[in-house]
């Protein structure tokens, strides 16, 4: 193409005619305002924790019941794989709640994908390994994850019905 260099159409490239692009400063939306008690993110906990620590211990009565001390240390183990990771997630949402609501959906992704990163690693390598209480490892990961989401769908149903 040859002629003169073509300008610039008014309005292109998010320009707004006859407004200097340095006043232009749109007002920031509204938002929520935070709640008055932010406990009531974490209030489950206790009593998730509480809950857990029985399924451990019974985790590991029955390992070891049924296939001696690796077997108890390793259901154990997977129970509190995921008391230690359902309740990290827990925390961070809960503070990014806090500090700034718009945090929540990047930090709980982030969380949840370093988390179940890390519990793929750990499930892989003890797969592969020849280790006697890989199996024990798994069911208590299962139990573990079965048990925290059954309890925490009854307490959330729970506070609801009492609202």
């Amino acid at each position: 193409m040859t002629g003169a260099p073509q300008e610039a159409t008014p309005g292109a490239f998010g320009e707004i005619p006859g407004v200097p692009e340095k006043d232009f400063d749109p007002p920031l939306p509204d938002l929520p305002p935070l709640p008055k008690d932010p406990r009531w993110k974490v209030e489950h906990l206790g009593f998730m924790t509480a809950v857990s620590t029985a399924l451990l211990l019974c985790a590991a009565s029955a390992g070891f019941l049924l296939s001696g001390p690796t077997a108890a240390l390793a259901a154990a183990a997977g129970v509190l794989i995921v008391l230690v990771s359902h309740t990290l997630t827990t925390l961070v949402v809960a503070w990014a709640d806090t500090v700034r609501p718009a945090l929540v959906m990047p930090l709980g992704m982030l969380t949840y994908v370093v988390k179940y990163s890390l519990l793929g690693i750990i499930l892989a390598v003890g797969v592969s390994s020849d280790w006697s209480g890989k199996k024990a490892l798994g069911l208590g990961v299962v139990a573990g994850v079965v048990v925290w989401t059954g309890v925490q769908a009854w307490w959330v149903t729970r506070r609801t019905l009492r609202k």
